[in-house]
């Protein structure tokens, strides 16, 4: 890793506190719709609904509403009163204005990178919402660039290391999804580091091991200075 460069930080459930706040509105969907079907099924008739819309809305809060609302119609066979919907975008809406909870050691890792490295923010999602997000939490100042992607296939990550002027060999992702943040960048030829992260989206998950020579994993964002920072 002598040569790394730029170091990039996905953003949801790496750097703040993200898919709990998901999880929560579904629920409350859930329970909005339990007269019309149970809240397992219902849950997973969202689901399917996101799969189904994510080529034409993307990553991010109002694909989420958009998939609830249509849910919702199809769910109560388009019996359900304008109120339940009317509920939909509030809850939308909320999630939008949560705070922003910054995960434990995430800013002094910044911190103490930034002297070392080109630090960015590569995430996918809502382009005004990632902005916000990003705003809110202050740490804006660390990243020398913030890349806001419509996905994480290799394609994309290529299309980042080209703009940024660098080999893949010289770019470490680090990130709480296996699916989205390590294994394109491993594919790429580049370093990767998985931070878990206690809840994630069903959509996220890999049903194998990762090991590679370019891999690693650590616990919590600290444990990252020993690794990329050398006496």
């Amino acid at each position: 890793m002598q040569h790394l460069k730029v170091i990039a930080f996905d953003a949801d459930d790496t750097l703040w506190v993200n898919e709990p706040y998901f999880r929560e509105t579904e629920d409350k969907f859930c329970a909005l719709l339990e007269d019309f079907m149970p809240l397992h099924t219902a849950q997973k008739a969202l689901f399917q609904m996101e799969m189904k819309n994510l080529k034409l809305y993307g990553y991010g809060v109002k694909g989420f509403m958009l998939s609830m609302i249509e849910s919702a119609l199809e769910i109560s066979n388009h019996q359900a009163k304008p109120l339940v919907y009317e509920k939909i975008l509030a809850f939308g809406k909320e999630l939008l204005e949560k705070p922003i909870e910054l995960l434990p050691g995430v800013e002094e890792v910044l911190e103490k990178l930034q002297p070392h490295y080109r630090i960015v923010v590569a995430t996918k999602g809502d382009l005004l919402d990632q902005e916000r997000k990003l705003k809110k939490s202050g740490l804006e100042k660390y990243f020398h660039h913030i890349e806001i992607m419509s996905d994480k296939q290799v394609a994309d990550y290529e299309k980042l290391i080209r703009h940024l002027d660098i080999q893949p060999s010289e770019f470490m992702m680090i990130g709480n999804s296996l699916k989205s943040d390590v294994l394109p960048v491993l594919e790429m030829g580049g370093h990767a580091v998985h931070v878990p992260f206690h809840t994630i989206w069903e959509h996220e998950r890999i049903d194998h091991q990762v090991e590679h020579k370019n891999f690693i994993q650590v616990e919590h964002a600290n444990e990252l200075l020993s690794v990329l920072i050398k006496p």
